[in-house]
């Protein structure tokens, strides 16, 4: 038997070729780890924010105006030559006692040739009626002349029975008779003497009429306030010449305020007469509280700025805030008015922004274990800001804001550093 298998074995000392095998096979296995730690993709830097709850509001938001609620437009009532008025806006005007407008006769317009032509020649045709008429009461005077003197002689006559009692009726008819006639020639001739009156005013042109207006309380037709307010326009500032139903002035009580807006068709029919509403930029450091007060049933077009025509419907809102906050507020401010049409204290919300559409239906992303988890959700109401999550979260739940096209189920997130608290 050799002495090699009697003997037990002993280990050799490694050799420094072993122990630089080893070294290498640890160095390739760092370099490993080290390549799959640097060729992981990195987390993608998202926007967070967590699903509350709280006050959901939804609102028919629009601009509008504020309007005093019953303006009077103060019309002239005969056409004329206008004075110029005292008043200003925002001059206080009392009703039926304030004259704020005195409307004067108008000049006469300028005659042209043929109608020249034609007046003179109406004149001339008058003057000859008077003429006639004149000589017709000359005529009647004679006859009342001799009618008279026959009456006398037949009364004479009488008293000595030559003529019978017929005769001397007969000349008293006659008389009768005559002095009817020439009181009818009497009015022919007043008659025709207003046609020549008449003929001649026809040939008036405003070369004929004096520059200075007449201080006659009779010459003019005074305009009295209607109502009892401020003037908030004057539509008709200098003088001049106005119709008949010209409107001159706008009158109305500034401080009885409300607001009109004008909202589609489509936004109108949620609204509900009695909801409320905000008024906001207003220049005012608050907002100003209102309240539906009318929806007109009836709408109207109305062209857009884009030139889309468009169905809209007024709606008119009462302001509820104390006047002392928006006395400082006109005729026909512009406003912005938010009408709420549902709210709710206690509102599961969800940031509109992290929702995109999944088929019919909503989704987001979750962030679950660093990772984004893709969520259904069904969604209820919502405004600009939030929406109602009905299923498919839970209060404190996490969410990828604005989630671009480099997130899917699975994909690393993290906080974005801006973010970070």
């Amino acid at each position: 038997m050799e002495l090699r298998s009697i003997l037990p074995k002993v280990s050799r000392p490694r050799t420094p070729m072993s122990r630089r095998v080893i070294a290498t096979a640890a160095g390739t296995v760092a370099l490993l780890i080290t390549l799959v730690v640097a060729l992981r993709p990195a987390p993608v830097p998202v926007d967070l924010a967590a699903v509350t709850r709280g006050p959901l509001r939804v609102t028919v938001d629009e601009e509008g105006k504020t309007r005093v609620k019953d303006v009077f437009v103060v019309a002239a009532p005969v056409s004329g030559k206008l004075r110029r008025s005292p008043f200003d806006p925002g001059d206080s005007v009392v009703k039926d006692e304030t004259v704020i407008a005195v409307i004067e006769p108008a000049a006469p317009l300028f005659l042209d040739v043929r109608t020249r032509t034609e007046a003179e020649a109406q004149v001339a045709a008058a003057e000859a009626a008077v003429t006639l008429a004149a000589a017709e009461v000359r005529q009647a005077e004679s006859e009342v002349a001799w009618a008279t003197s026959e009456l006398k002689r037949a009364e004479a006559l009488a008293l000595s029975s030559t003529v019978p009692e017929r005769t001397l009726e007969r000349a008293r008819l006659e008389l009768d008779k005559q002095r009817a006639s020439l009181a009818r020639a009497n009015a022919n001739l007043e008659v025709r003497r207003s046609e020549l009156a008449t003929a001649n005013a026809h040939l008036i042109g405003p070369e004929r009429v004096s520059g200075t207006p007449s201080t006659s309380p009779q010459c003019c037709v005074e305009v009295r306030a209607p109502q009892s307010g401020q003037v908030l326009r004057e539509l008709q500032e200098s003088e001049r010449v106005v119709l008949a139903g010209s409107p001159l002035f706008e009158i109305g009580n500034a401080a009885d305020l409300d607001v009109m807006v004008e909202l589609l068709s489509s936004d109108a029919v949620r609204v509900s007469p009695g909801a409320e509403a905000t008024i906001e930029s207003t220049g005012l450091e608050t907002p100003i509280r209102a309240r539906v007060r009318l929806i007109e049933p009836a709408g109207f077009t109305k062209v857009s700025a884009l030139g889309i025509e468009e169905l809209r419907v007024r709606v008119f809102l009462d302001l509820e805030t104390p006047a002392d906050v928006w006395k400082r507020l006109g005729h026909d401010y512009r406003v912005f008015a938010r009408i709420t049409v549902w709210n709710s204290l206690d509102a599961l919300r969800v940031p509109l922004s992290a929702l995109f559409r999944r088929g019919d239906g909503w989704a987001v992303y979750c962030m679950e274990g660093g990772k984004a988890a893709l969520t259904l959700v069904d969604v209820g109401h919502r405004n600009s800001d939030f929406a109602e999550a009905l299923s498919g979260l839970k209060p404190q739940d996490v969410v990828v804001l604005h989630p671009g096209d480099r997130i899917v189920a699975g994909t690393r997130i993290s906080r974005r550093a801006s973010e970070a608290p």
